[in-house]
């Protein structure tokens, strides 16, 4: 027994930021499964504190539904697909970008997708019929659109032509657009909340400006303040030689490495892919792999 939970510790820890977040939502999903059955409740009733309520009174008492939300599903079709979309989506994000930005952008379009259903919902409340929000869609489009935004010309191949990425991305827009008059208006504005989070992100990202830098901070500052207890209150403080202005060789070679891939994107995102040269093509082979 002690060897299983082991297995499954080393494979858990062997996941990236994203796939880490797939394991939660399947947690959670599952917990409200369980909880149903045995308690004879409805899934909504069991997880009910991960809601994001439509009223902003409601909200206030529960302030951090703001981003659970985007962890809790009831039906098993929504789940399944916010899943192989955020599975797929981060692949590709992982591979270009660091797992911070990938967790900012998440954790960011989840907010946006949020507010702007509260918003809209407390604006017109004749127009939506759900009274509360739930669901990871509006993070996967944050992340989705990042990527449509980041490099719009990026070519994929869908059946027998290539597509570039922005007119995918526009494409998904347009059928949310369609779905807000549908029986679903509430989470397709959320969808759009994320969606346009991802292109302002990705807008100045492109520009040098990271603006999820802040929440990124303010996460690290929670997760420290709730580990703090398991830290030793003493240190013994040694001096790394190898270490130049607190930086290893190491960390500098994986930032020269990521700002080159920096460059290469931001050159297909203006010229086309076809305007790189064999070494740059190479080079970002490489580094997807």
């Amino acid at each position: 027994m002690t060897s299983l939970f082991q297995d499954i510790k080393t494979k858990l820890e062997r996941l990236n930021a994203l796939e880490k977040i797939i394991v939660i939502n399947v947690i959670i999903f599952l917990f409200g499964l369980v909880s149903s059955i045995v308690f004879g409740s409805s899934r909504s009733g069991s997880l009910s504190w991960l809601e994001l309520p439509s009223d902003f009174g409601t909200f206030i008492l529960k302030p951090w539904s703001v981003i659970t939300y985007a962890f809790a599903h009831y039906d098993f079709l929504h789940i399944l697909f916010n899943m192989l979309w955020l599975y797929m989506v981060g692949q590709w994000f992982l591979n270009l970008f660091n797992p911070k930005l990938a967790l900012n952008v998440y954790f960011l379009g989840a907010i946006s997708g949020g507010l702007l259903f509260m918003v809209c919902y407390n604006l017109f409340p004749n127009l939506l019929v759900t009274s509360s929000l739930v669901g990871a869609s509006a993070s996967v489009r944050a992340l989705l659109i990042f990527l449509c935004t980041y490099m719009p010309n990026k070519e994929l191949r869908f059946f027998t032509f290539n597509l570039k990425l922005w007119y995918f991305g526009l494409a998904i827009i347009v059928f949310d657009v369609i779905g807000l008059f549908g029986l679903n208006t509430g989470g397709n504005l959320a969808h759009l909340g994320g969606a346009l989070l991802g292109y302002f992100y990705a807008n100045q990202y492109v520009k040098g400006h990271d603006i999820g830098k802040g929440f990124g901070k303010f996460m690290d500052a929670i997760v420290d303040f709730f580990s703090f207890s398991k830290k030793s209150t003493l240190k013994t403080v040694h001096k790394n030689k190898s270490k130049v202005g607190g930086y290893t060789k190491a960390d500098f070679n994986e930032f020269n490495h990521q700002k080159k891939i920096d460059v290469i994107l931001d050159k297909i995102s203006k010229s086309g892919y076809d305007s790189l040269t064999a070494e740059e093509k190479e080079f970002l082979f490489r580094a997807g792999k």
